[in-house]
């Protein structure tokens, strides 16, 4: 069985773990997500608890880190240059960026690139739109998709919010030309205090995650796993097929 979803409203990439996204109107879906998405991240040294990374939720002033550049020599869209709060213009490995991080975060780091990405639970991430407006509205926050970190974001026919649960272990076709980009959608993405923060100020409205505890047990989106890799483009169809179906074969 083949469900046509929507299409694709917009691409985001993450070159910094838990900086600033950027858009983009196309990207290669690889095996590791989307090319350039989250290749860097900052590591609090001297921290055994199995996950290092300085994230948003313990230091909100990250999501006002801008990457930009384009690093020619990397084969993928990576950035050479950090735009900080206060405006200015650092180089993404540097030492003056790496003592800025440091000092906000009170604890040393370092910048670390891994070429299969830092993740948290799977390489790609996707939500609807409908969601996002569902909650927003709920909680009485303009809606704001930054807010909830996802690759990939839909313009769905379904009007239903959190429809999305419902496409655990079917696969996500992009586009209408074979062989199409596909990704295997696992797992509903359990939110945390990351969408409690406002992008443009970092400042907290704690009922944004209050409310998707209320109406969907904390769950908004999906993340999956690439079974197929190819282009894909913002205005791309975007269909769900289950493995039942011998149209779709890897």
């Amino acid at each position: 069985m083949i469900k046509q979803l929507g299409h694709i409203c917009e691409l985001v990439r993450y070159p910094v773990k838990s900086m600033a996204g950027v858009t983009t109107e196309s990207a290669l879906l690889g095996w590791h997500g989307l090319d350039g998405d989250r290749r860097f991240a900052f590591r609090r040294l001297g921290d055994e608890s199995g996950f290092p990374w300085l994230t948003a939720s313990r230091l909100p002033e990250l999501l006002l880190y801008h990457p930009f550049g384009l690093e020619e020599s990397s084969g993928e869209p990576l950035p050479t240059h950090i735009r900080t709060p206060s405006g200015a213009q650092l180089e993404l490995r540097s030492k003056e960026l790496e003592q800025e991080i440091a000092t906000r975060s009170r604890s040393d780091v370092e910048l670390i690139k891994l070429k299969n990405g830092i993740f948290d639970d799977a390489c790609i991430s996707v939500i609807s739109r409908t969601t996002i407006a569902c909650i927003s509205s709920e909680a009485r926050v303009p809606a704001d998709t930054r807010r909830f970190r996802a690759n990939i974001l839909l313009e769905t026919d379904d009007s239903e919010p959190f429809a999305e649960d419902e496409w655990i272990g079917g696969r996500l076709l992009f586009g209408d030309r074979e062989p199409k980009p596909a990704v295997s959608v696992t797992v509903r993405d359990l939110r945390c205090v990351m969408i409690n923060l406002d992008p443009d100020t970092a400042t907290q409205h704690p009922r944004m995650m209050k409310t998707v505890v209320r109406l969907n047990t904390n769950n908004a989106g999906v993340y999956g796993t690439v079974v197929r890799t190819g282009a894909i483009h913002v205005g791309q169809s975007v269909s769900l097929a289950w493995d039942e179906d011998q149209r779709f074969s890897s």
